[in-house]
């Protein structure tokens, strides 16, 4: 059974979802069969490539979206 915290769980984004519209795609300024605008994406998020340095606070509503060497999105997450 997941541990439901309220105030928490309830504030998350659906992971699911972003994961469903940004696999696979680049993050651009236009939005297309292989690329997601940027401006489509929630205003708190922040985009990380391999290597990137990164705070450590944790945002339980900012969109991280997870990218490799090439800039294709392969996985999303929040905090």
């Amino acid at each position: 059974m997941p541990l439901v915290v309220p105030g928490i769980n309830s504030s998350m984004g659906d992971k699911p979802e972003w994961l469903n519209k940004l696999m696979g795609k680049t993050i651009s300024d236009t939005s297309n069969e292989t690329s997601f605008a940027k401006k489509d994406l929630p205003e708190s998020h922040r985009i990380l490539k391999p290597g990137d340095m990164k705070t450590q606070d944790h945002n339980p509503n900012r969109l991280n979206v997870h990218v490799n060497d090439d800039g294709t999105v392969h996985d999303v997450n929040y905090g």
